[in-house]
């Protein structure tokens, strides 16, 4: 049976349902967010603007320093001597150390391998063949709010298999696409396990509490840990009920394609499952495969609890910095890679050596409009930073927030909604509460909330509109994997379509942080809100 059938959206399948009110809504947001120009192109623009800025900047004397940092800093002009001789000695390292680059390009790899061996499309065919199709929206949802234990990873990974998913289960594909990957940025902040950004936010939530007079109740990376079960949970169901009442009606409603363009291969290609039979060839493939990945797993944890382990720390600890926290890609990895071998290896479709470059080769062979676009972005990113005109940005709107001299809860909603804004620009969680958190640490100390709380209400406008500023580079990786189904999609497109995720996570992730500090729940364990 053909997804059109199963679908009930192939020829002569009736007329498209009437638009809603919601519809024309986004719909106009779609049309002006569509304006915007190509990616390149915005972001060439928006380089020109802040190299014009910043040199103003500079010329009026603007200077900013980090409170707690002790030193003033000036904001530095591009149009100066000094900024030349930056710009044109960097233009390489500005590209290459642009930290998604290598993330996209290293998972893309291992992704395409796996696709390629016909790994995923088995393993779909096997796991969700069964599965009721109301609750895939669910599941999918759950798999991209906690996926953060993957890092970045999770943005690339998780997107292209749910579409397959839905797919398979002969729902809307894009609902799948756009739905994980809101999942999985809206809800990046959180998640049911304890990941590397818990210790990351502890180390630098740890090194501004300790300078406090009362520093409170030390924080630790589970210091958010039953808030982040809480809010993994919530935000799970949020996304689920969105897929299913708003995303995937509206693509129906719209007439959005439910099948990819025919040449839709590379970093935006989706594997069609239309067929969920699976042979005995396959099945016996996939139990060697998942016996690898059981094994290559094993192999891994043994590599970082050994004593001695190469992972630990110059202490023999993980925490708060050890190489165990920054080797999430290539853990990643391996458990895509190995599992893919041995499959492709049993079924015949990596049979020879040469097949496995070559499998790889494909993967990132549509790759090349990113990598242009990670370019321009590379550099504008850079001279967001050289500049110091993020940093100014984030120290002035905490000290705008700061004199407004707010002393009840409101302090806090409001210092959400500057996380939430500032989150549009500063992409990276850790940079911008290394700065946030230096202002806002002391302050609301003094105002008698934990710091352990801060940290926790930091989370709930870090990561909500992460899916809607084009800053984002996985943005334009899951607007090219769009366009395999829509080739006219846009900025505006993405951004009509994830508003609603934005807007009911934000909701629901303060109301959830309400509740808590009214009600006096612990944060984790031995950690409350009040000091």
């Amino acid at each position: 049976m053909s997804r059109e059938e199963r679908t009930g959206r192939g020829a002569g399948a009736g007329p498209r349902p009437a638009a809603t009110r919601t519809d024309r809504l986004l719909g106009g947001v779609e049309r002006v967010g569509n304006r915007i120009p190509e990616p390149f192109v915005l972001f060439v623009g928006l380089f020109t603007v802040l190299a014009v800025v910043s040199t103003a900047m500079a010329a009026a004397g603007v200077t900013v320093q980090v409170p707690g940092s002790g030193e003033t800093n000036p904001v530095r002009g591009f149009f100066t001597a000094e900024g030349v001789q930056w710009f044109t000695t960097t233009l390489v390292d500005n590209f290459v150390s642009f930290p998604p680059l290598g993330t996209v390009v290293v998972i893309l790899l291992a992704v395409g391998l796996a696709q390629r061996s016909g790994l995923m499309s088995t393993l779909v065919k096997v796991v969700f063949a069964g599965a009721p199709r109301w609750l895939l929206p669910y599941a999918v949802s759950f798999i991209g709010v906690v996926g953060s234990v993957m890092a970045d990873s999770v943005m690339l990974v998780i997107p292209p298999l749910a579409a397959m998913v839905f797919g398979a289960a002969g729902r809307h594909p894009v609902a799948g696409l756009l739905g994980a990957f809101a999942a999985a940025g809206a809800g990046y902040s959180t998640s049911i396990a304890v990941t590397s950004l818990d210790a990351l936010f502890a180390g630098i939530t740890s090194s501004v509490a300790e300078t406090l007079p009362d520093a409170g109740t030390p924080v630790t990376p589970v210091s958010n840990w039953y808030y982040n079960i809480a809010s993994s949970l919530l935000l799970t169901l949020v996304c689920g009920l969105l897929i299913t009442r708003v995303l995937e009606p509206m693509l129906t409603r719209t007439g959005v394609p439910t099948e990819q363009r025919e040449d839709a291969e590379g970093v935006g290609a989706v594997e069609d499952v239309d067929d969920l039979s699976v042979s005995g060839t396959e099945r016996r493939a996939l139990a060697l495969a998942g016996l690898a990945a059981l094994l290559t797993a094993l192999a891994l944890v043994v590599l970082a609890v050994v004593p001695g382990s190469p992972m630990r720390n110059a202490s023999g600890g993980y925490l708060p910095e050890s190489p165990l926290l920054d080797a999430t890609v290539f853990f990643v990895v391996c458990v895509l890679t190995v599992p893919a071998l041995v499959f492709g290896r049993r079924t015949g479709s990596l049979r020879r050596v040469e097949q496995v470059p070559a499998a790889m080769g494909e993967a990132v062979r549509d790759m090349a409009p990113f990598i242009v676009l990670a370019f321009v972005l590379g550099q504008f990113v850079a001279l967001f930073t050289w500049t110091r005109v993020g940093t100014w940005m984030a120290v002035a709107g905490a000290s705008g927030l700061e004199s407004l001299n707010l002393t009840g809860f409101e302090a806090v909603i409001g210092f959400v909604l500057l996380a939430t804004v500032l989150n549009l620009f500063i992409t990276s969680g850790s940079s911008m509460w290394t700065i946030m958190g230096a202002v806002f640490v002391p302050l609301f100390a003094l105002l008698g909330y934990e710091p352990a709380f801060t940290q926790a209400a930091f989370r709930a406008g870090d990561s909500a509109t992460q899916i809607l500023t084009p800053l984002n580079p996985y943005v334009v990786v899951v607007l090219a994997m769009l366009r395999r189904y829509e080739p006219r999609a846009g900025l505006g497109t993405l951004i009509s379509r994830f508003l609603p995720f934005t807007v009911c996570f934000w909701i629901a992730w303060t109301a959830l942080l309400t509740v808590w500090f009214v009600l006096d729940l612990p944060l984790g364990p031995g950690q409350y809100s009040r000091l």
